[in-house]
């Protein structure tokens, strides 16, 4: 016993010393001014708030109001980088490729001659199909549609506004279109198939597409809370890992990092995200010389802003229900720059 004594009492000062220096570390991370600068801006930003940052564990968390980490709420736009990474599943196991023709599964698209629109100009808004911007009026319109089969096929009969692949134009179009062809190769409902493929695995328990309603919406009609998204980005950011479990090869984290547009060819985005390039299912905040996405976020119509700085390694995360307006943007990318100056490392 005595000889494992000094071995005890070795491991035992390291493990203290270590412990030690972490809590040293994070307690230079001051995050003061990102406090001042939430409650300067909520009048703005929303009553209800919930601001998380995630850097290797949670290094940040701010409730107002009554919205709490569990609360759950609409999470609008943010739902097609989920719909996006689910699609991403099928590629995994080859049942899917991002440049398969929608008409391989939805034949309806050639009749209306549309037999040239791939995968990936869906996840990427570049169908070329005739849309709108996406306004409330036109979520609530979507409740005349008893299925996504029926809004789909409804898509199919629209005018071509240019060649796929030509223009890119924000809308809920292509998202939905590729969630309608998951329910054609898998067989199942979208909100079974992502429960399944997706939010099961990552422990995202409150988190749903089911809409009573109205039929399921891939491209903006999620529920979900701060807690149970945050995990979702997690995975992302740890190259499609979550707690030893493989969700995403890192071959679709490549590619869901892969920059999609020129900024040319944008001729209609949201401005929250005017002068910003697209990748699949969300937009390009940064991007190196390769064409590789290195932050990316996907904000919503009702405020919720997800945002991941794969070069700097962490995670933010703003949370509220409200309604997303321009001045937002200016302040997240504020938040950004606090966030960058406080994590001390640089994107190189």
């Amino acid at each position: 016993m005595s000889r494992k004594t000094p071995l005890f009492c070795l491991k035992y000062s390291l493990l203290v010393i270590f412990l030690l220096f972490l809590q040293g570390s994070f307690a230079q991370t001051n995050f003061k001014e990102i406090d001042n600068l939430i409650q300067e801006k909520q009048s703005i930003l929303g009553k209800d708030i919930v601001a998380l940052i995630w850097k290797d564990t949670l290094v940040y968390k701010k409730e107002l109001g009554d919205f709490k980490s569990r609360t759950q709420a609409p999470i609008a736009s943010c739902s097609k980088w989920l719909t996006a990474a689910l699609v991403m599943t099928f590629v995994d196991e080859g049942k899917l490729s991002l440049d398969d023709k929608v008409s391989k599964y939805l034949p309806i698209y050639a009749k209306y001659g549309k037999s040239y629109i791939t995968i990936r100009h869906c996840l990427s808004h570049m169908t070329g199909i005739q849309s709108e911007p996406i306004k409330l009026l036109k979520l609530l319109e979507r409740q005349k549609y008893k299925s996504l089969e029926e809004e789909v096929d409804d898509f199919a009969k629209k005018e071509i506004q240019n060649n796929p692949g030509i223009e890119f134009r924000y809308s809920n179009i292509g998202l939905n279109i590729a969630g309608r062809v998951l329910e054609v190769i898998s067989r199942k409902k979208f909100d079974q198939l992502i429960q399944i493929r997706l939010l099961r695995p990552l422990g995202m328990r409150y988190t749903t597409f089911s809409n009573y309603e109205s039929s399921v919406n891939p491209s903006g009609g999620a529920k979900s809370t701060a807690d149970d998204y945050m995990k979702f980005l997690v995975m992302l950011l740890n190259k499609g890992m979550f707690h030893g479990q493989r969700i995403l090869s890192e071959e679709s984290i490549q590619q869901l990092r892969l920059v999609q547009t020129k900024t040319e060819q944008i001729k209609y985005a949201p401005k929250a995200a005017a002068g910003y390039n697209y990748a699949l299912g969300s937009w390009v905040m940064e991007q190196d010389n390769n064409g590789i996405a290195t932050v990316l976020s996907s904000p919503g119509l009702f405020g919720t802003w997800p945002m991941i700085d794969f070069c700097r390694g962490y995670v933010y995360l703003f949370f509220v229900k409200n309604l997303l307006g321009e001045e937002h943007a200016e302040i997240h990318f504020e938040i950004k720059k606090l966030i960058d100056e406080q994590i001390l490392s640089q994107c190189k």
